[in-house]
C-alpha cells in the first residue's frame, strides 16, 4: 500500500489574509504524513501592479504576463509571500522550505506558443523532478512552492499554481498514495455565488461542462476544476475544492471520484 501524501494549494484571499493564513497552516501542520504546499498570491499580485501603475489582465481567470508583470510576480509569489507562510509554518512546528518551481530546477517549463492569445512570459510545465521532491521528503522537509518556473535557458515565468499543483500532485503519485486539495476562501464550487451554503457536492468532466455553458462555473474557477479533472486522469487518487478553514475534514466539491474520504 503507497504512503499518503498531500498536495495542498492555496490562494485567493487567504493568503492576504493573516488571520486566515494562520488557521489555514495551523491546519496544514495538523494533516499526518507527508506534504507540499503549492501557494499563488495574485490578489497581492494585482495590488501591487496597480501600486506600480502596471496594468494587470486577465483571460479566463488566467494572468497575461509581460515582463513588467513577471517581475512583479517574482518577487510577490517567490519573495514575499513564500517567505511569510514558511516562516509561518515553522513557528507551528513544520519544518518548511520555500521554492519556486525554478529552485534546483525542480519544474522546466515552457514559454506558452501564442495562439489566439499572447499569455506573454506564461510557462506551461514540461517536467517535474519527483526525485528531488522525494528527497526532500524523506529527510523530514515540507516544500512550501511558489508558482515561478523556467525554461532552462535563463527565462523565468509565471505558471498557473492550480495547475503547478496538478503536475506536483501527479508527478509523484507512482509513489504516493496522492490526495490533492484546493484550498480557498470559499466551501466549494457554488451553484450560487453568493450563497456559501450552495456547494456542489460532486463534478465530473459532463457537469463541468454543463455548468460552465451554464455561467455557473466562470473565471479562475474554470482552470482550478480543468486541473482538478486532469489530475485524476492521471491517477491522483482523490481532489477536492474547500474551504481553506475546513482542511482535514470531510467537506467541499469532491471532484471526478465520490469515493473521496481523508
Amino acid at each position: 500500500m503507497k504512503e499518503q501524501l498531500y498536495v495542498i494549494k492555496v490562494g485567493g484571499a487567504i493568503v492576504e489574509d493573516d488571520s486566515s493564513l494562520q488557521a489555514l497552516l495551523s491546519r496544514f501542520s495538523r494533516l499526518k504524513g507527508k506534504k507540499i504546499l503549492i501557494h499563488g498570491g495574485g490578489r497581492l499580485a494585482t495590488h501591487l501592479s496597480t501600486r506600480l501603475g502596471i496594468e494587470s489582465k486577465m483571460v479566463e481567470g488566467r494572468r497575461i504576463t509581460d515582463a513588467d508583470t513577471l517581475q512583479v510576480v517574482t518577487m510577490v509569489y517567490g519573495g514575499l509571500v513564500n517567505k511569510r507562510i514558511v516562516a509561518m509554518l515553522q513557528a507551528a512546528g513544520t519544518n518548511a522550505i520555500g521554492l519556486t518551481g525554478a529552485d534546483a530546477g525542480i519544474i522546466l517549463s515552457h514559454k506558452r506558443p501564442v495562439k489566439d492569445i499572447d499569455y506573454g512570459f506564461v510557462g506551461d510545465v514540461d517536467s517535474v523532478d519527483s526525485a528531488l521532491l522525494t528527497i526532500l521528503l524523506n529527510h523530514g522537509l515540507t516544500p512550501v512552492i511558489a508558482p515561478i518556473t523556467h525554461d532552462g535557458k535563463g527565462q523565468l515565468l509565471n505558471t498557473n499554481a492550480d495547475t503547478m499543483a496538478r503536475v506536483v500532485a501527479e508527478s509523484v503519485a507512482e509513489h504516493y498514495e496522492v490526495s490533492l486539495i484546493f484550498c480557498f476562501e470559499k466551501p466549494g464550487v457554488l451553484a450560487q455565488p453568493d450563497d456559501d451554503t450552495s456547494a456542489i457536492p460532486f463534478i465530473d468532466r459532463r457537469s463541468f461542462h454543463e455548468l460552465k455553458a451554464q455561467g455557473i462555473v466562470s473565471g479562475g474557477m474554470i482552470p482550478k476544476i480543468d486541473n482538478a479533472l486532469e489530475a485524476i486522469d492521471k491517477g491522483v487518487a482523490q481532489v477536492v475544492i474547500t474551504k481553506a478553514d475546513k482542511l482535514g475534514e470531510s467537506c467541499g466539491t469532491i471532484v471526478g471520484k465520490r469515493d473521496y474520504n481523508y
